[in-house]
């Protein structure tokens, strides 16, 4: 005698199969057609400063790298002379070399001020908002601005910093006039506006969970030891972001340059980008060249950013549990 379930059980995977509605692709979809549409009208914006403001410009970028331009006739093809100049030009290898020394010195440096501030900040006191603006509002001013500021507590004569070291019985040297010291003095400038990263390092402090650090001071852990154990491995994805920029920062330093040395003395502030600038506004029927340049530095800068990405696997850790 059959019972009710073997009765049923041949038609079940057919009524089955027939209940199950069919997926509608989402290109046939009118809903999915109207939400596509509103994202591309509401993202049109950037599509076009995008496509206006930077593709284009890139490309336009390239493509002159490769001829003679002055700026008004037309570009003349010229092939890859520009790229050969580079290295037969030995401002050209000193631009780069003094980009170089800017970038890997200012850059870990920063990063160091950054936490160290951030550290300072995060501190149980009532005053902390206050030293917060305070610390923060130098990173708001321009560069042309912090730039003046330095030429006057630096000044040889009058300068605040070597009348401090005239007190200590120590000989000050021209910070901005003397090749030996001129990239230690605006390398020191770069971290005047350390209170902006200082900020995102903070926030990165409060979303470290407490009880790490309160299971660690149960197990004796130091302070330094609760530092290098816990806060820093859980810092180094918002460490990670300090690199890439600062390094792409770091590459394009001209303000300080331009405003306080000209790129002086002896050519030892003369970084690329205001070597850059100089052939390309400075110096005639040079522009071509400048793009050359250009295209370089952005190369160089991806290149920079993305072995940073390639080998960050190694050493940022986002597991906030340790």
């Amino acid at each position: 005698m059959d019972t009710p379930g073997s009765m049923t059980s041949p038609t079940a995977p057919g009524l089955a199969a027939a209940e199950k509605p069919k997926a509608i692709p989402w290109y046939k979809s009118r809903v999915e057609k109207k939400n596509l549409r509103l994202g591309i009208l509401f993202i049109s914006p950037w599509i076009v400063g995008f496509l206006g403001l930077t593709l284009y410009p890139l490309l336009y970028t390239f493509y002159l790298s490769f001829t003679r331009f002055g700026g008004f006739k037309d570009p003349v093809w010229i092939g890859l002379a520009n790229y050969q100049r580079m290295f037969n030009d030995d401002n050209f290898s000193k631009a780069m070399y003094n980009t170089f020394y800017f970038t890997f010195l200012a850059v870990p440096i920063g990063v160091v001020v950054a936490l160290m501030l951030a550290l300072a900040m995060d501190q149980p006191l009532p005053e902390i908002p206050l030293y917060r603006t305070l610390l923060y509002l130098p990173s708001i001013l321009p560069l042309f601005a912090t730039a003046f500021i330095f030429m006057t507590l630096l000044d040889p004569n009058q300068g605040i910093v070597n009348d401090f070291l005239r007190t200590l019985g120590f000989d000050p040297p021209n910070w901005f006039g003397d090749a030996r010291y001129s990239k230690i003095a605006i390398i020191g400038m770069a971290q005047f506006g350390a209170g902006q990263m200082a900020l995102i390092y903070l926030a990165g402090l409060k979303g470290i969970p407490t009880s790490l650090y309160e299971a660690a001071e149960i197990d004796g852990a130091g302070v330094f030891n609760r530092l290098f154990k816990i806060t820093i491995p859980l810092m180094t994805p918002v460490i990670l972001y300090s690199l890439i920029s600062g390094i792409s920062g770091g590459l394009q330093v001209f303000t300080q340059s331009f405003i306080i040395t000209n790129g002086g003395p002896n050519n030892s502030t003369n970084f690329l980008v205001f070597y850059l600038y100089r052939n390309a506004f400075a110096y005639s029927n040079q522009m071509g060249y400048a793009a050359a340049m250009g295209v370089v530095l952005f190369v160089i800068t991806v290149l920079m950013a993305g072995l940073i990405f390639f080998t960050s696997s190694r050493w940022v850790n986002y597991d906030m549990a340790g």
